[in-house]
């Protein structure tokens, strides 16, 4: 990663794909493995997300239940790009998945051990204000890895565009971070403005 006078310079992959999800009866289960369902239906929506259904088979989710109002009110929609980058100081050293919510919507599950995350996030929102929400949880299955305060992850949200294969982030908006020096989980809220 790069800095230039306020510019957040990241490289995508070559080949940029929708970010599309698994869900069960509902419930998201992206990064789910080795499971079989039977007698389901599957269909597949205009976003690629991939939807089962399946008559007596429940899920049951760690990543909190976030209520959505019955009557939302119609939002306008973002004329800007919107990005989340993620970025750490050493692979797998901060120990901690981030779910990333935004507006009460789950966007993505990032972990310290993941290569940089880029994710278009411009359809989560809309004009005005608008809440991002980070549930930090340490996975400590293997024993701590760090203490160090400089291993961390960061999660940066931000305006942007696509030029070639670079993501440049002019406007940085959000910057989260979670060390190796912390353990526990975490839920914090905060807020940003879509233009």
């Amino acid at each position: 990663m790069r800095w230039f006078v306020g510019t957040l310079i990241v490289t995508l992959a070559a080949t940029t794909a929708v970010q599309a999800s698994v869900f069960l009866n509902g419930v998201n289960v992206d990064g789910v493995v080795n499971q079989t369902f039977e007698n389901c239906t599957v269909k597949i929506d205009e976003k690629g997300n991939v939807l089962i259904t399946a008559k007596g088979y429940e899920v049951q989710s760690s990543v909190p239940k976030v209520q959505v109002p019955p009557t939302a009110p119609a939002f306008e929609a973002v004329t800007k790009h919107y990005f989340l980058v993620s970025d750490t100081s050493g692979p797998g050293l901060a120990q901690f998945d981030v779910d990333v919510f935004i507006n009460s919507t789950w966007v993505k599950r990032i972990t310290a051990a993941d290569e940089q995350i880029i994710v278009d996030v411009s359809r989560h929102l809309h004009k005005g204000k608008n809440i991002v929400h980070f549930t930090a949880t340490k996975d400590l299955k293997e024993g701590r890895k760090s203490v160090a305060a400089e291993h961390y992850l960061k999660i940066h949200v931000g305006e942007g565009s696509v030029s070639g294969n670079d993501v440049l982030i002019d406007n940085p908006i959000i910057e989260y971070t979670r060390t190796a020096a912390e353990v526990g989980t975490f839920n914090d809220d905060l807020p940003m403005t879509g233009r």
